[in-house]
């Protein structure tokens, strides 16, 4: 009896130490796994528990360590990419208004580019014949598809001569187109103050009284300024303002006003 005694204290010891061996796999198993003893035993029924487990281990190492922090960094990093997306959607919405206003622009300043071409070709025509005592003149554009780009030729035709590009006249009748276009631009905007430095040196007597008359008829409407040694454009000045050295290295501006001296002659 003594003998058995014994042997049920030593059986009821290792129950106790197995009870508690089995609490600690259940726990392990629930904390790595979080599988009940019966999952398991159901995986272990079905076979291939080893392989499982293994590559379940392999998946739990790939992960790493888990970041306790991740909710609130998602949540932070949501916060702050929601802000960004809300500026960029600003930022391509401006550029697609930009680009809108631009190109309306653009086609507005074709409009009317468009519409002062044609009134300054019509009035270069008229200047052209005008100064040349005849002839044609003509601008063309290089590229009716980029009109805001392409370059302006000039034709002109000379009394006399066949039509050609501008490149192809002598100085004088270069110069004297180039006038005609220019008092062509100041009739169709005529400006309140125009300053002409000696463009019509290049031309012969005839044609400098031609300017002049030109110049003339629109003081009408603007004031110029003139710089210039030609005598025929010098006449028909108001006011002639030089620059004289009596002394050497000692420069003098000297006026003459038409009206006082036309009044002490008179």
């Amino acid at each position: 009896m003594d003998k058995l005694k014994e042997s049920i204290h030593q059986l009821e010891l290792k129950r106790a130490k197995i009870e508690v061996e089995k609490e600690a796999i259940i726990s392990d198993l629930w904390e790595r796994y979080e599988m009940t003893i019966g999952e398991a035993l159901k995986m272990e029924d079905a076979g291939g528990t080893a392989t499982e487990m293994k590559a379940i281990k392999s998946d739990i190492k790939a992960i790493g360590v888990v970041n306790i922090n991740a909710i609130e960094e998602y949540k932070e990093v949501s916060e702050r990419h929601l802000f960004l997306k809300t500026q960029q959607d600003d930022l391509l919405q401006g550029i697609n208004d930009l680009k809108r206003i631009i190109l309306d622009l653009e086609q507005r300043m074709i409009d009317q580019f468009k519409s002062h071409f044609d009134m300054i070709g019509d009035h270069f025509k008229e200047t052209f014949k005008m100064l040349f005592n005849g002839g044609d003149a003509e601008l063309i554009l290089a590229d009716y598809d980029d009109i805001l780009n392409c370059d302006i030729d000039i034709s002109a035709q000379p009394p006399g001569k066949k039509l050609q590009n501008i490149n192809l006249l002598s100085g004088g009748e270069k110069a004297l187109t180039a006038i005609a276009l220019l008092f062509a631009i100041l009739r169709t905007k005529p400006t309140p103050f125009c300053i002409l430095d000696e463009i019509e040196a290049a031309l012969d007597d005839v044609n400098v009284y031609r300017f002049a008359d030109f110049i003339k008829e629109y003081a009408a409407n603007s004031q110029f300024v003139v710089i210039t040694h030609r005598k025929g454009t010098m006449e028909i000045a108001d006011t002639l303002y030089g620059v004289t050295m009596e002394e050497y290295g000692i420069s003098k501006v000297l006026s003459v006003r038409f009206e006082d001296v036309k009044d002490v002659y008179n």
